[in-house]
């Protein structure tokens, strides 16, 4: 074994005018999340428990996209989605559609300890998470008066595309109008144009001292999304993925990771084409996206670690046990 390994994401796709000051606030954010996952590996924490450990650090801070601070649907509200999966014995937990659990993840989890099922949905979701005593907020608890702002624009913007076709807000907020307006194109999704993307999924990959290897993805979904929406996240191969080779999250255009299966391919063509991980997410990313835009985090069995993404940027972070760490968002 190679040791333990660490990823953390908070999403694919970043507006190139960010200011330096977000910029600064996520590195810290995933440096924290960082140090909170290294502590627990060292304490011999397996895989699963810091995965779940790491993404609720990250619903619990509204800077990315899920739990507090998730995208609005078009209705002003949050429907929340996350699953997370177990490598040795690919055992998963999914949730779709909560809206007044403060931890995602920790549903998603207890669905796969305690529920004879792999994914709940709204109703039946929230229903299981009173059962299980979870702690439950208000819906009102998850929104912030940012992405208020930001559903405005993304319905003005809506407007505008009707007659333009030309808007594109990634993420604006107070005071950053400008962010991201004015593109040549619109990003599509299913083939079809889409006003406003927010696309700060959060997630983490873990192998642990014993070559266990583990995966989480928490997020809100798309701003102004129809109600109902699923995305790839809680959907196990799509945007979460772990088994005994490796461990995957995804991040970015739900739709083309969805038709990818994006995270069970990385590890097919390592299982299937003997690459190795940093390979096998570069082929991935190349290969399976077809115009769509997406990264991805990854960690495998022997402590190694990758990410790849072809996009603006990612937010991102990694560490291992010899020592290495970074934290990034640029190429």
């Amino acid at each position: 074994m190679g040791g333990w390994a660490i990823a953390v994401h908070g999403g694919a796709g970043v507006d190139p005018n960010l200011p330096l000051s977000r910029q600064e606030e996520a590195k810290q954010l995933l440096t924290r999340c960082l140090n909170l996952g290294i502590s627990a590996l060292r304490s011999n924490v397996s895989a699963i428990d810091v995965v779940e450990l790491v993404v609720r650090e990250l619903e619990t801070d509204p800077l990315f996209n899920s739990g507090r601070g998730s995208a609005l649907t078009e209705n002003g509200t949050v429907e929340m989605e996350a699953s997370i999966m177990d490598g040795p014995k690919r055992r998963c937990g999914a949730v779709s559609g909560v809206t007044t659990v403060k931890n995602p993840i920790s549903l998603a989890r207890l669905v796969m300890d305690k529920s004879p099922h792999s994914y709940l949905a709204f109703s039946g979701a929230e229903d299981f998470a009173r059962q299980q005593g979870v702690e439950l907020v208000d819906n009102e608890y998850f929104i912030t008066p940012e992405n208020v702002g930001m559903l405005k624009l993304a319905k003005e913007a809506n407007a505008i595309l009707v007659d333009m076709m030309q808007f594109d807000y990634r993420i604006p907020t107070n005071g950053y109008e400008t962010c991201g307006a004015g593109v040549e194109s619109p990003l599509q999704m299913n083939g079809l144009p889409i006003s406003v993307y927010a696309p700060e999924t959060v997630g983490c990959v873990v192998v642990d001292r014993e070559g266990r290897c583990a995966a989480a993805t928490s997020t809100g979904g798309l701003m102004n999304k129809m109600i109902g929406r699923i995305g790839d996240s809680p959907l196990i191969g799509a945007g979460t993925y772990a088994c005994d080779v490796c461990g995957v999250s995804c991040t970015g255009e739900g739709e083309a990771i969805i038709r990818g299966t994006l995270a069970r391919e990385v590890a097919a063509v390592m299982e299937y084409k003997g690459l190795n991980l940093q390979q096998a997410v570069d082929f991935v990313i190349k290969h399976r996206l077809d115009e769509g835009k997406a990264g991805l985090i990854a960690v495998s069995n022997t402590g190694e670690v990758a990410c790849g993404f072809n996009c603006n940027g990612m937010f991102r972070g990694c560490a291992t046990e010899d020592g290495f760490m970074e934290v990034g968002i640029w190429d």
